[in-house]
């Protein structure tokens, strides 16, 4: 197994140890695996989420490149805009 020397902070190391000693982990080596493990995770969920909002926001610029939008001028004019689409949220949810 490959072996790194890492530069930890004194409170990284302190955690490593109390996990140690608490039992949980058997070595240090086993915390930071898991660790990575985590890291892993969180990499794996920020991609799929990144490959969702890539997605939808090709979907708004097809949208927007087919005509499928509304100019609205000023603060008023999107207020009422956005009143209209919720009435229209509404009626849909009563029926």
């Amino acid at each position: 197994m490959p072996t790194r020397n890492v530069v930890l902070t004194a409170d990284q190391e302190k955690m490593i140890d109390r996990l140690v000693r608490s039992g949980r982990y058997q070595n240090a080596s086993e915390v930071l695996r898991q660790g990575l493990r985590l890291v892993q995770e969180r990499e794996a969920d920020y991609q799929a989420r990144l490959k969702i909002i890539r997605a939808e926001m090709q979907k708004g610029i097809d949208a927007f490149q087919a005509g499928d939008f509304v100019e609205l001028e000023g603060t008023d004019a999107i207020k009422a805009y956005l009143k209209s689409i919720r009435e229209e949220a509404r009626a849909r949810r009563r029926s």
